[in-house]
Formats: C-alpha cells, sequence, structure tokens
C-alpha cells in the first residue's frame, strides 16, 4: 500500500516539472517566422521558372557578337533585354512559363540584316536553345541593255543571275531600257553569272556568260549589248546566174516541114536544130508542133514569109508574060525567014 502512494506521488510530481519546463519555452517562441524560414520558399519556385539562351550566327556560320534581343511576355511587357558576347550567345534566365515574342533589333553589323519576330515557348524548368541566323544584306543590281553599235537604251531584254546551278534573279528591262532588283548575298563576297534568255524585239540574243561580283549591300551595274537582226540572208557570190549564150542566127529562120510555112522544095529532109533536143516533146506525141503562125523552133511569126514569097512568085510571073510577050513581037516584026 505504501509502495503505491509513492509511485503516485512521483508520477505527480513529474507531470508537474514538465508542465512547468514547457509553459516558458513556449512563451518564448517569437510570433513571426524565424530568418530560416524563407528559404524553402525560395527553393521552391526555382523548378517552375525557365530560361531561353539564344546563339546568334551569319549564312556563313560565323559568330555574330553585338546582336541586339528584346523578350516581350504575352501581356505586351518588356520581359528582358540583352546582347549576343563575343561567342554569339545571349541568355535570358528565371523566365515564368508561357509564350514569349522574340525581337531582334540589331544585327551588330553593318553587313546583316536582322530576322524577322519570332515566337518562343518557355517550359518550366528548362531552357529554350534558338540559333538565329542573320542573312547578308542584299547588293543591288541595276540592269541596262545596250544597242551594240549606236548604245542606245533598248527594253525588253531578260536576264537571269545567279550563282553555281541556282538562278537568284530575272530581270527584264522596261521602256527605259533598264531594270533593278535586289540580289540574295549567300556570303561577304560572291561571283555570280549573267545570261541573257530574251532579246529585244528585232535583235539577236547575246549569248556569252558574263560574270560579276559583288558584295553585302553594295550597288553593282550588269550591261548586255545586242546586235540588231538581219533583215534577210545575204547573197551568196556563188549564187550568181551563169551566162548563157545566145542561139546562133542559123537557129532562126530555119523552115522545118508541117509547119504551114513556105518551104522550099529542095528541103524535103531538113536538118533538125542544134539545140532541138533541149526543147520539152510532150509524152504521147513523138512530133511536136509549132504554134499556128509562127516558124517552127524559132517564134518568128511566118506572115512575112508568106508575104515574100507571094511577092516573089508574082515577080516571076511577070518577067515571065514579059518575055513571051517580046518573044511574040519580035516574030511578028521580021516575019517568017526564008530557007
Amino acid at each position: 500500500m505504501l509502495a503505491l502512494l509513492v509511485r503516485s506521488a512521483a508520477a505527480v510530481a513529474i507531470a508537474a516539472a514538465g508542465a512547468m519546463t514547457w509553459a516558458p519555452a513556449a512563451n518564448a517562441e517569437p510570433s513571426e517566422p524565424t530568418p530560416s524560414a524563407p528559404a524553402a520558399p525560395a527553393e521552391t519556385p526555382a523548378g517552375d521558372v525557365g530560361g531561353v539562351e539564344i546563339t546568334a550566327k551569319d549564312t556563313a556560320g560565323d559568330a555574330l557578337p553585338g546582336a541586339a534581343f528584346l523578350l516581350v511576355n504575352s501581356a505586351g511587357q518588356e520581359a528582358g533585354r540583352g546582347y549576343s558576347d563575343a561567342q554569339g550567345k545571349a541568355t535570358f534566365p528565371d523566365l515564368a512559363p508561357g509564350i514569349y515574342r522574340l525581337k531582334q533589333t540589331g544585327s551588330g553589323s553593318s553587313l546583316h540584316e536582322v530576322v524577322a519576330d519570332q515566337d518562343v515557348v518557355v517550359t518550366p524548368g528548362a531552357t529554350t536553345r534558338l540559333t538565329i541566323t542573320d542573312p547578308f544584306k542584299a547588293a543591288k543590281v541595276f540592269l541596262q541593255a545596250k544597242d551594240n553599235k549606236t548604245g542606245k537604251l533598248l527594253s525588253g531584254a531578260t536576264v537571269n543571275i545567279g550563282t553555281d546551278t541556282s538562278t537568284l534573279l530575272t530581270l527584264t528591262t522596261g521602256a527605259k531600257g533598264t531594270a533593278s532588283g535586289d540580289l540574295p548575298m549567300p556570303s561577304r563576297s560572291t561571283k555570280f553569272w549573267v545570261k541573257e534568255i530574251k532579246a529585244p524585239a528585232g535583235y539577236d540574243l547575246y549569248k556569252p556568260t558574263m560574270t560579276f561580283t559583288a558584295g553585302p549591300g553594295a550597288p553593282v551595274t550588269v550591261t548586255v549589248t545586242n546586235a540588231k537582226r538581219a533583215t534577210g540572208p545575204k547573197p551568196d557570190p556563188s549564187d550568181k546566174p551563169t551566162h548563157k549564150p545566145a542561139p546562133s542566127p542559123s537557129s532562126f529562120g530555119k523552115p522545118s516541114s508541117g509547119t504551114g510555112g513556105a518551104t522550099p522544095s529542095t528541103a524535103t529532109n531538113p536538118t533538125p536544130d542544134a539545140d532541138a533536143s533541149s526543147v520539152a516533146v510532150p509524152v504521147g506525141n513523138s512530133t511536136p508542133k509549132a504554134p499556128t503562125g509562127s516558124l517552127a523552133h524559132t517564134g518568128v511569126d511566118a506572115t512575112p514569109w508568106l508575104i515574100g514569097g507571094a511577092a516573089v512568085l508574082i515577080a516571076a510571073g511577070g518577067g515571065s508574060l514579059l518575055l513571051v510577050r517580046r518573044s511574040r513581037s519580035d516574030s511578028r516584026a521580021y516575019g517568017p525567014t526564008e530557007s
């Protein structure tokens, strides 16, 4: 019984001591968080933010230092601004997740153009990496087409301009005989070719291929010359007509049988003309017929021959009649002779 009482008293004493110890500790705690308390909230958002890393270079693959960039959030507020370093890199850390608008405000070089704006997505706990490639500034090409002799500017000439196997620019001269355009530049200095594909009206195509070298943003003039198209083929000296000998006089006026003209009685078998073999003979008729009223093979009209022949006959007949009458008159005048 005594032992039980002793144990109960000890338990009460321990409980009382514990209560006295906790109470002062509780009263000593400050009402605001301890300085170590904010450390936990600082570590918590670290996994919820992201970043953007940009690498700027040109079309030749060289880094572009000094390129300027601007990030704008979805509310249109600036979220970051920076420049690329010597390696062409620009970094934007601690960005809240979301979609941003990236603007390039400068290339850092007088030879390069800036790129168009683009959207960038930032994800929690990750860095979005972008490569920005700035093109070289285009060369300014001025084209003119000229007459190769007078130097007159010609309209309607079309040329292709390119490098290697690629055509980069096509230009056609206008009413003033000129044209201009921007020629893309793949490098700091590039060799280009020029080929005319359409000549001005009335001119021959300029067939040779020309070449020139241009740089970013630099002006260059290209001139093509055209020769007037020939109006007709030049006569060939070998095509001059050969002289044909005139027919001999003996071939004219030579009568032939069966022509209807006056034919001497002795010319029963006339000798054929020397060029009779060259006369075309119609098929189916072995004997060529001379046209009515003309001498055979000569083309001379037969009427004068007929008139001449009749005159000869009349004269001969008159002479014969005169001789007969004269003979009769003589016989009467002298009378019969004696034997």
